[in-house]
């Protein structure tokens, strides 16, 4: 049995999400890419590659996987737990 990674960057991610906050991956014309958290009033902070991975390949966000911007949603299971 795989023992969860599930951080306080994971949950504090998914609380935002669950606020009104947007995620997105930005691309550069290089491929580089980078996470940041979209508020409603204020700037945008970055977010760690790994957390975005994590809770994407364990079905807490999905995107509309789009180049050069990406916006993230929480699924059902992510919702829950960014409820918690």
């Amino acid at each position: 049995m795989t023992k969860s990674i599930f951080s306080k960057d994971h949950h504090r991610l998914l609380f935002a999400m669950a606020h009104e906050h947007f995620l997105k991956s930005h691309r550069d014309i290089e491929g580089n890419k980078s996470y940041l958290l979209h508020p409603l009033n204020g700037k945008p902070e970055q977010v760690s590659p790994k957390t975005v991975k994590y809770l994407r390949d364990n079905g807490y966000i999905d995107s509309n996987k789009k180049f050069p911007v990406a916006t993230f949603w929480l699924t059902d299971k992510g919702r829950q737990a960014g409820r918690q």
